[in-house]
């Protein structure tokens, strides 16, 4: 009698005529499949909870092909090499440590891209494209020489009394911004016209709009793209001192201009 599994049953009638020695088998010499999940105990992992043929007969509920005990994401469909969690945008970090799960990033910046290089995560960068310091938000520094010319137009750029004229003592001021927003493409300036309280509020919105459109057609005339200009008008809202003084009225009337990118 020919028995290749040495199971005590003729290869003539064994239907499962390799199973290796010693196996144990039902009445009809099947390996036992304790669990019903159709591996066979000896090559079950997990005889007594079925499973599925790819992981060795062992549970995997997301169906990601790792098994339950091996994965740290069961209920997350996920990558074997990556022990079983997702990876959506395939940057080698896992979803649920990656602050940017759906964009491709960086694992020092949690797995957020940094287009610019300058190790500032771009969704927390205000200039993404153009390498700049955490200090200021991502973006160029701006150096003290060009903040020094926008300080001294502060209380530097002046208008005839009650109109939107630019007295010709401003232009050196006026044109050392010009200068410097053509030497810096990439910035963008805002113009802000305000006053003080002095007259009527509703007149003092629009002169300080006209002042502030005034200024932005002179450093137009002086090359500058207009779009990279805006000018707007406060009126008298966002005092800087006391209206109470003659100081103070002097300080609150002013063009103030703020860089942007």
């Amino acid at each position: 009698m020919v028995d290749t599994d040495g199971d005590g049953v003729s290869d003539k009638r064994d239907k499962c005529p390799a199973t290796p020695a010693n196996v144990e088998v039902d009445m009809l010499s099947f390996p036992l499949d304790t669990d019903g999940d159709g591996v066979a105990d000896y090559l079950d992992d997990c005889p007594t909870e079925a499973g599925t043929s790819a992981t060795n007969g062992c549970p995997d509920a997301d169906g990601d092909g790792v098994k339950d005990a091996d994965d740290a994401c069961p209920s997350v469909k996920g990558l074997k090499s990556m022990d079983g969690c997702p990876d959506s945008d395939g940057d080698g970090i896992v979803d649920a440590e990656d602050a940017c799960p759906n964009v491709k990033g960086l694992e020092k910046l949690m797995g957020c891209p940094d287009a610019d290089g300058d190790g500032i995560a771009d969704k927390d960068d205000n200039c993404p494209n153009l390498a700049g310091v955490k200090s200021n938000n991502g973006c160029p520094e701006i150096n003290q020489e060009t903040k020094d010319v926008f300080e001294k137009a502060l209380k530097g750029i002046q208008f005839q009394s009650g109109r939107d004229i630019i007295k010709s003592s401003s232009n050196s001021i006026l044109n050392n911004i010009a200068d410097i927003m053509k030497e810096n493409p990439a910035y963008k300036l805002k113009i802000n016209g305000h006053t003080d309280s002095s007259g009527d509020d509703a007149k003092n919105m629009v002169l300080s709009e006209k002042r502030a459109e005034a200024v932005k057609a002179y450093l137009v005339k002086k090359g500058v793209d207009a779009r990279r200009l805006t000018a707007k008008g406060f009126g008298e809202t966002q005092p800087k001192a006391s209206n109470d003084t003659r100081e103070g009225m002097a300080t609150n009337r002013r063009v103030e201009f703020v860089v942007e990118f």
